[in-house]
């Protein structure tokens, strides 16, 4: 008797299996028969007892939904060239308020990661073939819009023997070119250390270079299996090094400690400052070191992923920003949304002003503002 023929999930299971077709590594149910315990390394269990994914939301979490004429005219231009958004395929719960406000984070190197980070929404597996038009259909898109400030990120492809320097450097050479006074912002990936991908973005001279640590280094293993804690530190001190702008960011409530929180910090400022490029003009005796932090409370993006730990208080958030500028860097973007790409343009201007400028001052001057 030939066995039925198993019919295929519908609904929200469906899309999930869909964007993820193999588990990923947070997935509870899977690790529970794991040879090796990885709890020690993720987890912050104490001698309370402690759950793995808190179900409600705290009420400093609730984010803008998405609706509106500008929310619309934004989605348009997106579909209009093909484009792909880290909004969209992150499932970031500011989609809302950015594209109302007609910001997107445009990503390049297609919507497929080679990767499979133990956080991260984005669809992992082998990309297609890769679209060498891409870079002018993201400059065409741009063309006329008078933005102010654009965010550029792209998936990891390790895939690529170049892991997609020459793409990069030829998108952001064509938005130079389309939208001449733009204040343009790159987010990478590591492109595995290469010294010589990393020179040919470093070269095409976007206004910013971000580049997510996202976590403590303990964390790593299980947050970025196929990052290294070392190799993104190092990055970025080679970004200080040639005398550009240096961003990362981190998510917190993943199973951080406190105190390794203030180590990163430290480490951050200690090694990207090790460096003969232009000095720290606070401390002329060493290099200028990484200049923006973005903090945000980690959200996890379906059962596949690694669970939250805790929710983080906002006072806590107030506290880290206080750490992070002791530490010495210039502008520290922390709040329970915060993203990388969130509030951008804001976080530039903090900079520009010499980082005096607190978080909480800059949402509460965005809300005057909006009316």
């Amino acid at each position: 008797m030939t066995p039925p023929t198993p019919q295929r999930e519908a609904g929200p299971t469906a899309r999930v299996l869909e964007r993820h077709p193999r588990p990923l590594g947070g997935d509870p149910a899977r690790n529970a028969a794991a040879v090796v315990s990885l709890t020690g390394m993720v987890l912050n269990n104490g001698a309370a007892a402690h759950h793995l994914a808190p179900k409600k939301k705290p009420a400093w979490l609730r984010a803008k939904a998405p609706g509106g004429p500008e929310f619309i005219a934004t989605k348009a231009n997106v579909d209009k060239h093909g484009l792909h958004t880290v909004c969209q395929e992150a499932s970031c719960p500011n989609i809302g308020e950015c594209w109302a406000r007609g910001v997107a984070t445009t990503m390049i190197l297609g919507d497929v990661c080679t990767r499979n980070c133990g956080f991260c929404n984005i669809k992992t597996g082998k990309p297609p073939v890769t679209d060498l038009d891409e870079p002018r259909r993201v400059a065409e898109s741009l063309r006329g819009t008078h933005l102010k400030h654009l965010v550029i990120t792209s998936v990891d492809r390790d895939d690529l023997p170049d892991g997609g320097a020459a793409i990069w450097a030829e998108t952001i050479t064509r938005v130079k070119e389309a939208a001449p006074d733009l204040s343009l912002e790159v987010l990478i990936g590591d492109f595995k250390g290469d010294p010589d991908d990393l020179q040919l973005v470093i070269d095409a001279k976007p206004d910013i270079i971000a580049h997510n640590m996202e976590t403590v280094k303990r964390c790593h293993p299980a947050v970025r299996p196929a990052a290294r804690y070392e190799r993104s530190i190092e990055l970025l001190k080679r970004v200080k090094a040639a005398g550009a702008v240096a961003k990362t960011g981190i998510m917190v409530g993943i199973g951080e400690k406190p105190e390794e929180i203030r180590e990163l910090f430290d480490d951050l400022v200690r090694i990207t400052s090790d460096h003969a490029g232009p000095r720290d003009p606070r401390d002329p005796s060493r290099g200028d070191p990484v200049d923006i932090i973005t903090i945000g409370q980690y959200l996890q993006p379906t059962r596949n992923h690694l669970p939250v730990d805790r929710w983080v208080d906002p006072s806590e958030f107030l506290a880290l920003e206080e750490q992070g500028k002791a530490a010495g860097i210039k502008v520290v973007f922390s709040g329970p949304l915060v993203r990388s790409s969130y509030l951008a343009d804001a976080q530039a201007e903090m900079l520009a002003e010499g980082g005096g400028i607190s978080t909480l001052n800059t949402l509460l001057g965005r809300d005057e503002r909006a009316g």
